[in-house]
């Protein structure tokens, strides 16, 4: 899978407070936040692009959360938490907060974003994927000429987010909106199959993925299977990577404790003995550090620092633009040292 490229708009990673000013419930367990920034807020503090998102600070715990408003179309910035079961922040969030709370927020961050191209855009989404999916139709409806095709998997009518929206862009772009709804009660799990014959005659497609992992591998499957190059399939992925590897990237052995580690968080510098296996992460952790993270997979770019010393390597990296490792940014939760001695800053 390849991503755009795009300049990465989150170096600030620390937290602002911000309103909620309503709450649309869109489902039964679907809620969108429609958030306010202070007045001595910088506009271009919380400037964005279609697709990305914010991380959510609540009772100490970190989630990610895509924007469902367009930066082109839309005055108010909007995101939409879904209830999972068991899930702390999105349960916390639906039982407790109600217009006139603040919280705290990142800035945008992501690359889950539309590219300069006149391509039909081609998205496949189950669930709350369908959230950066809708922002980025509405940018691209509105900023571009391309044709937008859409195909949404869901249990039910009942479950179906945005789905007044979806018809109301189907209405006011019928020559270049189109919304296909796949319902698992009347029509099964989506199939192989269904995705190719979504595409049809559309090789030349930009393709975004999103939903969960089984769903999205398949789509991307199917894709490929069809013809498309994997340089013009998208996917947002916040759900832990699978199969990571065990040890060490680079290192020959197994060994610990093989070099250091410096961290310096908050202008403090720390240095740990290096540990066969750790993240820079979990060496910061080890350190009594508590440096931001959230999705750990890979995907947010929460935990991102930079080495200035040394070299790492990540095992996942679903964030980062070649330019930007080549600069030394890296994903902490998945950067490994490669040298007996790294430095790695993050920002204040």
């Amino acid at each position: 899978m390849e991503r755009s490229y795009i300049p990465y708009m989150a170096r600030d990673h620390g937290f602002h407070s911000v309103r909620i000013t309503r709450i649309i419930q869109e489902t039964a367990d679907t809620r969108s936040y429609v958030l306010d920034f202070p007045p001595h807020t910088s506009p271009s503090l919380f400037t964005y692009r279609a697709g990305q998102f914010i991380t959510v600070r609540v009772c100490g715990t970190l989630r990610s959360y895509s924007m469902s408003s367009s930066p082109d179309t839309d005055d108010e910035l909007m995101t939409t938490v879904k209830r999972v079961p068991g899930g702390l922040v999105s349960n916390w969030m639906h039982d407790h907060l109600v217009p006139g709370d603040v919280i705290e927020v990142t800035r945008p961050a992501g690359v889950f974003c539309l590219r300069d191209t006149p391509a039909p855009l081609l998205a496949f989404c189950a669930g709350s994927g369908i959230t950066p999916i809708l922002s980025l139709a509405k940018s691209a409806l509105a900023t571009t000429d391309r044709r937008v095709r859409v195909l949404a998997a869901n249990r039910d009518e009942d479950s179906v987010i945005f789905a007044a929206t979806l018809s109301e862009l189907a209405g006011r772009h019928p020559a270049r909106f189109e919304v296909q709804h796949s319902l698992d009660i009347r029509d099964g799990l989506v199939s192989a199959r269904q995705v190719r014959a979504f595409i049809g005659n559309d090789r030349s497609a930009d393709c975004y993925l999103c939903g969960p992992a089984p769903f999205m591998e398949l789509a991307e499957r199917a894709l490929l299977e069809h013809g498309l190059d994997s340089g013009q399939i998208f996917i947002e992925r916040f759900e832990p990577a699978a199969d990571e590897p065990a040890g060490p990237v680079g290192a020959a052995d197994g060994t610990a404790d093989r070099g250091t580690i410096t961290i310096v968080l908050a202008g403090q510098r720390h240095t740990v003995p290096q540990h066969a296996g750790e993240s820079l992460l979990q060496s910061a952790r080890r350190a009594g550090l508590s440096p931001p993270f959230s999705c750990e997979a890979g995907n947010c770019a929460t935990c991102l620092a930079q080495v200035i010393d040394g070299e790492a390597k990540m095992r996942v990296n679903n964030a980062l633009d070649d330019d930007e490792v080549a600069d030394g940014w890296v994903l902490t939760c998945q950067g490994e040292p490669v040298t007996n001695h790294v430095t790695v800053v993050y920002e204040d």
